[in-house]
């Protein structure tokens, strides 16, 4: 149809490591290979940008990672006509203000947008508006609540936020003619929303959006249609290059393309990413074959909601003992190793885990929790 919108959506995108090198050297098809022709003829073409853009080398204050790539790795969006960077996301604060300001300037210079993310809370709520074929379409970025603001800044990404998240979904709906959410949060490595995370996303829909589009856990999920709008719980990466991954969850992932018209329908188109070789490609027959028989048997669980219940809590059975060690006065490798084997004694009771429970648990206290924490960035 010739009013048919079309707007592509990729998983998460950090282009370092060796997809920094092809970049920096100007071998862009390398990273895209047939791939290509994905991002033609779309009327917006949207990335999740994973990392700041900086040479700076003193990260923030976190746990976890620091991310980052070249500043001139721009030109490897330009190369497939990305139009919209979605930067909210717990890296885009790893080299603090100074890193998200330079990774902002240098994507405005290079006709790149920017959604979730600002100077301050205010401006990191407004949303993008692409105008196409005599319609509007607004999209919002959101993300899990971890490291969006630069110590000692404003600047901060848009966080999941049930009061602002509604009033700005409510408003975008009543101001333009779509409405998309791009989400970056659930539980990493984990194939599945958790039943909160499917809640969420569907009330997302209930209040206006058109479609909700999730990323972040580097494990691509299902989807599902809810009252005739898609969601999507997990795209999976898009280009992260990463040592020693080849072959596993990691490398693969899917990008979705909307067709907006009279009504909302989508194309998945999966990926293989980063293995022995550099950049992406279409899946081979047999791979897209087992990827879609995989595709089905999570939309099954994720309708199911006792089945959903039952993969989550297996999910938390298997980390328990991370977060445990997580929770001890004492954490570290070794000690961890030495707690499993019963060589080295845990040192919160009972009595404190329940405290830490009802702290953590009741809305009250954990603002008055994390406002003692944050001084801590």
């Amino acid at each position: 149809m010739t009013d048919e919108i079309k707007i592509v959506f990729t998983g998460d995108l950090c282009p370092h490591g060796r997809i920094e090198k092809l970049a920096l050297n100007g071998n862009f098809e390398e990273v895209f290979n047939d791939f290509i022709e994905v991002f033609r003829n779309n009327d917006l073409n949207v990335v999740n940008l994973e990392c700041p853009l900086t040479e700076l080398t003193t990260g923030r204050p976190k746990t976890g990672p620091h991310q980052k790539a070249h500043p001139l790795t721009p030109g490897l969006l330009k190369f497939v006509n990305i139009g919209l960077a979605a930067m909210a996301n717990n890296h885009m604060m790893d080299y603090g203000a100074k890193g998200a300001m330079q990774t902002i300037g240098l994507l405005h210079d290079a006709g790149i947008a920017t959604t979730g993310i600002g100077e301050d809370a205010e401006r990191a709520r407004a949303y993008f508006v692409l105008n196409a074929k005599n319609k509007r379409i607004a999209i919002l970025n959101f993300a899990d609540n971890e490291f969006l603001t630069a110590p000692g800044s404003t600047i901060q990404c848009n966080p999941i936020h049930p009061v602002h998240n509604y009033h700005d979904i409510t408003k975008a709906r009543q101001e333009n003619d779509f409405v998309i959410v791009i989400m970056h949060g659930g539980n990493e490595f984990y194939h599945l929303p958790s039943p909160r995370i499917k809640e969420l996303y569907r009330h997302y829909v209930n209040i206006g959006a058109d479609a909700v589009i999730s990323h972040h856990t580097h494990a691509y999920s299902g989807y599902e249609v809810y009252q005739g709008k898609p969601i999507f719980y997990g795209l999976g990466n898009f280009i992260y290059d990463w040592p020693g991954k080849t072959h596993s969850d990691w490398n693969k992932g899917y990008v979705v393309k909307l067709k907006l018209s009279e009504k909302i329908d989508f194309d998945i188109i999966p990926l293989n990413q980063c293995n022995e070789i550099p950049g992406m490609s279409h899946l081979k027959e047999d791979e897209e074959k087992a990827f879609t028989q995989r595709i089905t048997e999570l939309n099954a669980i994720i309708a199911d909601d006792k089945l959903l219940e039952i993969e989550f809590q297996k999910y938390c059975e298997k980390v328990n003992p991370m977060y445990d060690a997580f929770i001890e006065p004492y954490f570290g490798k070794t000690i961890t190793s030495l707690r499993k084997r019963g060589l080295f004694p845990k040192l919160m009771g009972k009595r404190k885990r329940l405290l830490l429970l009802n702290i953590t648990r009741c809305e009250s206290h954990r603002e008055v929790l994390q406002r003692l924490l944050k001084k801590y960035e």
